[in-house]
């Protein structure tokens, strides 16, 4: 069976420009698959955010997100890459980080060069580690990983710290220790992407954070002018998480009016039917998975019952 590093090789290797949305939850990576998207990746601080609830400032640990990501990487069919933040420590803390990520079936995985423990990429008060450091990093992770189709993505936060030179710098000497994909996260504008594309002589990916709204660390530029410039893929970590946040806060708005008014409303344009989540969860296989386990006369028993109550 073809792995989900093999897949997102094959991706890589194509004509396409790769949209990758980001995703949090079994809910948002079934979502992603059914759009279409023909990959995801993790968002890390959205998981912080959802299962924590608090601010991405490196609190999670390293079997947290591992565990969250192997539940969502097993519900899709897709590849999916993952936000390893720092490699929570130093090379020796980065090997087994990559081991655990790769067995948890993810296609590859982020490691960014922030002081550890790091902030969101778009929050200020950002600190760079010594090149030199984040060099041996990489090079931990490429000797670790099992699978060589595994993608080590070095994730460079210089920008706000070094500039576009500095960055330019650590991109060269990341790619020299063995990365595969170039990530230049709070990229300010088309100039600054230009220029990393190429210095980078591999694949980049490019944050466009919430991909139809928007915000002030990061330029929304037309998917066919990034292609243009060279990008190989572009990662969307905030658009499904912000959808989520403003579906479910006009549904508890309706929810708190109609508690104050004692007045009933049926607003189907606000939440998804529970055939739609029956659909999505694939319910009719679970059903035909019993029907063939536990024989056609017992489900019929079970759901016959209970249709019948």
């Amino acid at each position: 069976m073809t792995t989900a590093a093999r897949r997102f090789r094959d991706l890589l290797a194509g004509d396409e420009l790769i949209v990758a949305p980001g995703v949090y939850d079994g809910y948002s990576a079934l979502l992603v698959e059914k759009a279409g998207f023909k990959m995801a990746a993790t968002s890390g601080a959205a998981i912080s955010n959802a299962i924590l609830g608090i601010d991405d400032i490196g609190v999670m640990g390293l079997t947290e997100n591992v565990s969250h990501c192997r539940y969502i990487a097993r519900s899709v069919s897709i590849p999916v890459t993952a936000d390893a933040d720092t490699g929570y420590g130093n090379p020796m803390n980065v090997h087994y980080a990559v081991r655990m990520f790769e067995e948890a079936g993810i296609a590859g995985i982020n490691i960014e060069d922030q002081v550890h423990p790091k902030r969101c990429g778009h929050m200020p008060g950002k600190e760079v580690v010594d090149e030199y450091e984040m060099v041996k990093k990489i090079e931990a992770a490429c000797l670790a990983r099992k699978d060589d189709d595994f993608a080590i993505i070095a994730r460079t936060d210089a920008l706000a710290q070094e500039g576009i030179e500095g960055a330019v710098r650590r991109v060269r000497a990341y790619v020299a220790a063995g990365a595969d994909m170039i990530f230049p996260d709070a990229a300010r504008s088309r100039e600054d992407i230009e220029r990393i594309v190429e210095a980078s002589g591999v694949p980049v990916t490019i944050n466009m954070g919430f991909g139809i709204r928007s915000r002030p660390t990061t330029p929304l530029l037309p998917l066919p002018e990034l292609k243009a410039i060279g990008v190989r893929r572009v990662s969307l970590p905030r658009m499904l998480p912000g959808a989520a946040i403003r579906g479910m806060s006009e549904a508890l708005a309706v929810m708190r009016n109609t508690m104050e008014t004692g007045v009933a409303v049926d607003r189907p344009d606000l939440v998804a039917g529970i055939e739609e989540i029956m659909e999505l969860m694939r319910y009719d296989e679970m059903r035909a998975l019993e029907s063939k386990l536990l024989g056609h006369d017992a489900v019929e028993r079970k759901y016959g019952a209970a249709s019948a109550g």
